[in-house]
């Protein structure tokens, strides 16, 4: 097997390619074939060392391929199943191993390849406005960087439920592509809270879905209606500074919340289940998965410049 190798944390060119034995399933594990693994920022954050790991490792958690042999005791999976995963380390290989419970059934109606292209972001959006802030019909929410990978997918969801969507952007392309994608108001970053006030006649949002952390946090509380919802759940920008609880008292009995994928997925019944309705909602065209680029596995240092660049968007895959 080949696989990238990170040896010591640092800048993208810290990865390489490096091959070796196939390991093989243990009891209760399964090995499979990778056909795309997903670039996130959190591959950034432990290639840095931001989120540290044990040296030597082999980034990437997410991707899709074909059960190449099943470990003592599983059931439910067989040699050629196509199956994919949010949270095994190591994707970033052409073959990952890990237990049979850390994967799911790709339905036939779905490619492999679009199926590891939504697992963290999907399940992170269909948690979002499902559970974290369970968005209403006629709700107005902010999505922050709207025309990235994870903004597109929750913008999809959020109008399914009946909601209004203000995107945050970089660019006039990727404004053009929020709107394309449902987005009911776009705007720079510049000023965001005042014109979500203005759009809302004063009142403020439901909710922020902030994915980019310190640039954003603190205007955001600034565009919440009362008892409005600021899910913090990623950091692109940066983390966020301290945080005086006495500024969610101000604000009108804000919520502040900083969710992780696993915690809402915490059970296999519930990761059958969110991934259940996101791959429903491909099947019935009601949620397009947009790919930006594809690299091939030994590109993988440019998939993550591509990435920090912030100039991206869609979803970034490796294929091996």
């Amino acid at each position: 097997m080949k696989a990238i190798v990170v040896e010591q944390t640092g800048g993208p060119g810290v990865m390489r390619v490096l091959e070796g034995d196939d390991p093989g399933p243990r009891p209760g594990q399964i090995a499979v074939r990778v056909a795309a693994a997903g670039v996130n920022f959190i591959d950034v954050y432990h290639r840095t060392g931001a989120y540290g790991l044990p040296l030597p490792f082999t980034p990437g958690l997410e991707g899709g391929g074909y059960v190449a042999a099943v470990g003592a005791g599983v059931t439910g999976f067989a040699v050629g199943d196509e199956v994919a995963w949010k949270s095994v380390p190591g994707s970033y290989a052409d073959l990952v191993v890990g237990d049979a419970d850390e994967f799911v059934p790709v339905p036939e109606k779905v490619a492999v390849e679009t199926a590891a292209a939504v697992m963290l972001q999907g399940l992170t959006a269909h948690y979002l406005c499902n559970t974290v802030y369970a968005v209403q019909e006629g709700d107005t929410v902010i999505v922050h960087a709207a025309a990235g990978g994870m903004g597109l997918l929750l913008t999809q969801m959020v109008k399914s439920k009946g909601g209004k969507v203000i995107g945050t952007v970089s660019t006039d392309a990727k404004a053009e592509l929020a709107r394309q994608n449902g987005a009911d108001h776009v705007m720079r970053y510049e000023g965001f809270g005042a014109k979500a006030r203005e759009l809302t006649g004063g009142e403020g949002v439901a909710a922020v879905f902030d994915g980019v952390g310190k640039t954003t946090f603190g205007e955001g509380l600034s565009a919440l209606r009362r008892r409005g919802v600021m899910a913090l759940f990623g950091q692109s920008s940066g983390p966020v500074p301290p945080v005086d609880p006495q500024d969610l008292h101000r604000g009108g009995s804000l919520v502040l919340t900083r969710p992780t994928l696993h915690d809402f997925t915490a059970t296999r019944d519930e990761y059958l289940w969110r991934a259940g309705e996101v791959f429903q909602m491909i099947e019935d065209d009601d949620l397009l998965v947009r790919v930006g680029e594809t690299f091939r596995l030994e590109e993988a240092p440019e998939a993550h410049q591509a990435l920090e660049s912030r100039k991206t968007t869609g979803k970034l895959l490796l294929i091996p």
